[in-house]
């Protein structure tokens, strides 16, 4: 897979690949890493990449200028990228996207700054837009990497154990189920006691309870799915 970041701020973004997970992928040639900075194609002599509202109203907004010769640029040397914009008014960004996007070949993430991108950039550029929840950001580089990791952990090669995708939660409506670590007994804090008796159906039965009560608790719209999916199986 190869990622291109869109982005004013490149250094805020590197780091993330640096250690870890996305680091082995990278050195094992799974994922290639790359950016792009609007601000190298300001046709401005000062570079500037940002204006005025029209129609007035606070903050500055990304003009289309420096973004549509950047991405024509992109597209020039891929017809096929796919290109994600990322800003708080768009469809949530789920679990079955990463999975889908997975299966790209390459994947730009545009990140906005100030108060948004001109809307005719996204307009004649986005591929898709998405969020990553009911909140505002600084700017789009965090949620690039939100997506662009969950994205990446469906991309075969790039987990160690692949099989732990299958558990995870929102593979079901069902929030995962607690895990647990050695020692058994921790600071007189223990464990499931059914964790520790080998009986791997018990132990399927309880997680199964245990991810119920955890998703009634955070996500109780989750548990209703489960629910409803269940009964329509049966």
């Amino acid at each position: 897979m190869k990622y291109t970041f869109v982005t004013l701020f490149s250094n805020l973004v590197e780091g993330y690949f640096q250690d870890s997970i996305l680091k082995r992928a990278i050195d094992k040639d799974i994922l290639d890493i790359n950016y792009l900075n609007p601000r190298d194609y300001s046709q401005n002599k000062h570079m500037k990449v940002d204006d005025t509202a029209v129609g007035g109203g606070a903050g500055m907004v990304m003009n289309p200028q420096p973004l549509f010769d950047a991405l024509d640029s992109l597209k020039k040397d891929d017809k096929n990228v796919h290109v994600i914009f990322l800003t708080p008014v768009a469809k949530t960004f789920k679990q079955n996207d990463a999975k889908r996007l997975a299966k790209k070949e390459h994947i730009a993430f545009v990140s906005g700054r100030y108060e948004g991108i001109d809307e005719r950039v996204i307009e004649k550029y986005a591929d898709e837009v998405f969020s990553i929840g009911d909140y505002i950001l600084t700017g789009g580089e965090l949620a690039s990497l939100v997506v662009c990791d969950a994205v990446s952990r469906n991309i075969k090669g790039v987990l160690g154990n692949s099989d732990s995708l299958s558990v995870e939660s929102f593979e079901t409506p069902l929030l995962e189920a607690p895990s647990f670590s050695k020692p058994n007994n921790f600071k007189e804090i223990a464990v499931p006691s059914e964790y520790l008796k080998g009986n791997h159906s018990k132990i399927r039965s309880l997680k199964l309870e245990l991810s119920e009560c955890k998703t009634k608790f955070f996500r109780p719209e989750q548990l209703l799915k489960h629910r409803t999916r269940t009964s329509y199986e049966k």
